[in-house]
């Protein structure tokens, strides 16, 4: 059984929803790309601003190297691997052709360094060597990436390395590829390390090695700071770039342009459309706290509870003052042990009674069950009252 709770504030904002997709209210709308697959979305809600021909099957090139990422992120987050690591490199990882960062058969590189040259260079023995340290063969981690794929809902992707390597059954399309950059954002680090645009790895030695972004929009567009480039004969020119300003992140990603000066014209004509069109109102931040909970049979009676994502909604610029309402919705009888991270409600944002966005709610701490003896002093308390 759910109760509602109703958060006793409405939010008034300068806003108006915008609950259809952006090519539907203009389908007229042509902003002279270059691509054979585009798409531009906000990053927080998810809603499209502007597609043409997103859902194609295309070959992703690097691009792919997102998904790694991701996967990468998630062992750090979760702490199956360290940033400090050390990795030994296998002869299959350094014998990985295209963008590289010459690595050698039982060299040693950390996590860190090797996560720098994934992101920056888009090296291919770095990925490989990643995947191999964190699922025991690149074989393995290609199983956990489309695994991923499936977990994301995402319909014309499979992969079958961590490169974006050509390879037959290897593709993507440009909406999946913006939902797969979705989720890497939600790991705020990444871009610490996307938004680099030049560095060094094996610095003061005979090997250092000069890393320059592929993606020169992190220098040249203001606000950038990611994503993912991919090139091949068969793939053509791709990027996926995000930028972020004005508290408001968007997502562009075109795939098969003709040349890289085109490939980068068209991402920064979406960015450009995005930004100038349309405006991004957040309600809750990441990890806000919301309300606590009550926790029946626990070492705590009670848990605070706090946002898995931003909540937040997009509007057209200029639009008018509207109410805005939150809702809560928990379990009633939350029941020991929980888990810190553990989903325990959502969270709802309603306009006119019309639901617009949601997102999950998680304990902030763990409570592990009472003993006998715990529970019988608790009870004990209960009846003196």
């Amino acid at each position: 059984m759910k109760r509602i709770l109703t958060v006793a504030m409405l939010i008034m904002i300068m806003i108006q929803p915008l609950n259809v997709f952006a090519e539907e209210a203009d389908p007229d709308l042509d902003l002279d790309l270059d691509g054979k697959s585009v798409i531009l979305i906000e990053r927080n809600t998810g809603e499209i601003l502007y597609q043409n021909n997103s859902n194609e099957q295309l070959p992703p090139a690097s691009m792919t190297k997102m998904m790694t990422l991701l996967l990468i992120a998630e062992a750090i987050d979760q702490g199956k691997i360290d940033l400090t690591d050390s990795v030994i490199i296998s002869e299959n990882a350094a014998s990985m052709g295209g963008s590289q960062i010459f690595l050698e058969p039982a060299e040693e590189m950390s996590v860190d360094d090797l996560l720098k040259a994934v992101a920056v260079a888009s090296a291919n023995d770095a990925s490989v060597a990643l995947a191999e340290y964190i699922s025991g063969s690149e074989q393995a981690f290609v199983q956990a990436m489309n695994e991923k794929v499936a977990e994301l809902d995402l319909k014309e992707t499979q992969f079958q390395n961590t490169t974006g390597l050509p390879a037959e059954d290897h593709y993507s399309s440009a909406h999946d590829m913006a939902m797969i950059a979705r989720a890497l954002l939600r790991y705020d680090f990444i871009t610490d390390y996307t938004s680099i645009y030049e560095d060094y790895l094996r610095k003061g030695t005979e090997d250092e090695f000069w890393l320059v972004n592929t993606n020169r929009l992190v220098k040249f567009y203001p606000g950038v700071d990611g994503l993912k480039t991919g090139f091949t004969q068969e793939a053509k020119y791709c990027l996926t770039a995000t930028a972020l300003k004005d508290d408001m992140r968007l997502i562009a990603v075109v795939m098969g342009a003709e040349s890289p000066k085109e490939r980068n014209a068209s991402i920064s004509r979406l960015l450009d459309y995005g930004y100038s069109q349309f405006h991004h109102e957040k309600v809750y931040s990441l990890h806000d706290p919301v309300t606590n909970i009550k926790i029946l049979k626990g070492k705590a009676d009670q848990v605070p509870v706090i946002t898995d994502d931003a909540l937040s909604i997009l509007t057209k610029k200029g639009a008018d003052l509207s109410q805005l309402e939150t809702k809560v919705n928990i379990d009633e009888h939350m029941v020991a042990p929980i888990e810190a991270g553990e989903v325990v409600g959502s969270l709802e944002l309603y306009l006119d009674g019309e639901l617009i966005n949601e997102i999950d709610l998680i304990s902030e701490q763990t409570v592990a069950r009472a003993n006998l003896w715990e529970l019988m002093i608790d009870s004990s308390k209960r009846i003196l009252r």
